[in-house]
């Protein structure tokens, strides 16, 4: 049959940009897969290493591999195209610097046609190939949710995990009909995360496995995990989000609470990975909008782990209070400290962080 015309039963999606070094290892892992009907999409987003000649050895030697040739315009566009052009009933995604175990298709694929699951998604592994190879295993959800069908708007375990959307098959139709797709940000920063949240608003048949296929790479310097420079891009992320579950008013009232929940997880998260300079900044975009949620009624702080409640209740009262308790080193003395509060905010933060030190001890 003509590979023009052929209708494969999985399409997988690798993104690529100048990712030489690793990228041989992520094809050959396609290739070497038990399953065998499906077709690689490889995505070059103006690649300027040798990338795309990798990409050409593989496409010479297998009709399953093909190329999308693109300008870099970042990571969301790159995979909008790829989506667009995918025929696979299912489709699937591997990052260019991580790599599949053989039977991690056909696992997958048969999950999927047994449960008829709108998604399947397994866990994975960290994965550092230096200085020695060492994998540590990472399970998305409890036991008790794996291996049989699940609603994840009934049990939300999901929301909180780690944003992945590799290591999963998505039925290509229910991507399509939920308007499931990536936000176009310059770069590749984060578009995962919102991607992921439309997954797990729109599906009601779910499969969580308890196995691991896949190998996610810890020690890509390149990758956008390591980046600190793009300071915002996880509230363009969080902000697609929002207006996703508002345009879906018969989700939003059972999910808009998950979703700020969610939210102070990752900027927390991002805030903590930041330079202190930038770390203040966020702070402000932090505070501003989560006072905002409580403002809206946005918020339940029941469903929060209470000992992130005093943290988030510091942040919305006062961002340079939370930097500076943050930044004040144990080992500071009293007048250390002291100087230390007067430095970020004068006498008004110090005089603050003094009663609310009182405050927490009555």
């Amino acid at each position: 049959m003509d590979t023009a015309t052929q209708t494969p039963e999985i399409s997988v999606l690798v993104p690529i940009y100048n990712v030489e070094r690793y990228l041989e290892e992520c094809l050959e892992s396609l290739r070497n897969q038990t399953f065998t009907d499906f077709e690689v999409i490889c995505i070059n987003d103006g690649s300027t290493d040798s990338s795309r000649d990798i990409i050409q050895r593989f496409m010479d030697a297998d009709k399953r591999f093909r190329v999308i040739d693109k300008p870099n315009s970042g990571y969301g566009a790159s995979m909008n195209q790829g989506l667009r052009e995918a025929r696979g009933t299912y489709v699937n995604i591997l990052e260019s610097d991580d790599y599949l175990e053989p039977d991690g298709l056909a696992r997958m694929y048969e999950v999927a046609h047994e449960f008829d699951a709108q998604v399947v998604k397994a866990g994975f592994y960290f994965y550092w190939s230096t200085p020695t190879p060492r994998n540590e295993y990472c399970a998305l959800v409890p036991e008790t949710l794996c291996n049989h069908l699940e609603n994840p708007q009934v049990n939300r375990e999901i929301f909180y995990s780690k944003p992945s959307i590799w290591s999963a098959l998505y039925r290509r139709d229910f991507l399509e009909d939920n308007d499931i797709v990536f936000l176009e940000t310059p770069g590749a920063s984060y578009q995962d995360a919102a991607f992921n949240f439309k997954v797990w608003v729109s599906a009601e048949r779910v499969v969580y496995l308890d196995e691991a296929y896949l190998h996610y790479r810890q020690d890509n310097e390149a990758s956008s995990v390591n980046s600190p420079g793009k300071v915002y891009c996880v509230c363009d992320e969080y902000a697609e989000m929002d207006r996703y579950l508002r345009e879906r008013p018969e989700k939003q009232a059972a999910l808009q609470n998950v979703l700020t929940k969610m939210k102070y997880d990752t900027y927390m998260w991002n805030f903590e990975r930041l330079s202190p300079e930038l770390g203040r900044e966020f702070l402000q975009r932090f505070s501003e909008e989560f006072r905002a949620h409580t403002d809206q009624g946005t918020i339940d702080l029941e469903i929060f782990d209470w000992w992130k409640v005093p943290d988030l209740k510091t942040i919305m009262l006062s961002p340079d209070l939370f930097f500076a308790q943050r930044t004040c080193k144990d080992e500071y003395s009293a007048v250390q400290k002291v100087k230390h509060y007067l430095d970020i905010g004068g006498v008004g933060l110090l005089a603050l962080a003094v009663k609310q030190k009182m405050a927490s001890r009555s």
